[in-house]
This record gives C-alpha cells, structure tokens and sequence, in this order.
C-alpha cells in the first residue's frame, strides 16, 4: 500500500475503481509516494470499530498497520492519526494486539 499524490480533484475523479469500489491509479502509472517526498502531516483511517482512547479494529488484513508501521519508520515526524465514524462504531472496548498503533482522535457524530 502507497499514498501516492493527487494533482487536483480532476485528476482524483479521473481514477479507475478497483474491485472493492475505491478509487486507485493503474500500477503501472507512476506517482509521488508520500513517504518518498517528505511524508504525511495527516492520515485519516478506516475501521470498523474504534475506542475513545483511539484503538481500531478493521478488517483483518493489516493494510493500514503495515502502513503505519513503514511511515513511523520513514519519516521523522509522527503524522496525526484520525477516523471518522459513526456514534456505532464506537465500543468501550475491541479486541487489539501490541502491533496495533493507537489514533490520536476518533471524531464521531456525537
């Protein structure tokens, strides 16, 4: 997984949708990775449930905590972590492991 850069919404709604309807340049199309060119400030997650104190609990492949991983690594300053969800998706407790990288905010509609 790559965060690659976008020029403008133009370009942005230009992209293919891959099989899972998320929008995603061809692999043989070259872009900017972020982690190449100076990193992230900001990287807003997906998830299927989250905790006030910022766990995540997605959908079981690790993308995103892979990701998370290589960018602390990368880059010298740590980006700001923040899901959006709704008042559901928001549980006491979920089920994380030691690999798992707590989010700075979790914003929901409350």
């Amino acid at each position: 997984m790559e965060m690659v850069k976008l020029h403008s919404m133009h370009d942005y709604e230009k992209l293919p949708l891959t099989k899972w309807n998320i929008k995603q340049p061809h692999f043989n199309e070259f872009r900017e990775n972020a982690l190449d060119t100076g990193g992230l400030d900001l990287i807003l997650l997906p998830g299927v449930a989250f905790t006030a104190n910022g766990k995540r609990l997605g959908h079981g492949m690790g993308y995103y905590d892979k990701f998370l991983e290589l960018c602390l690594k990368k880059q010298q300053k740590r980006p700001h972590l923040i899901a959006v969800a709704f008042n559901e998706q928001l549980w006491e407790n979920i089920p994380t492991s030691e690999n798992d990288i707590l989010l700075d905010l979790v914003l929901t509609e409350k």
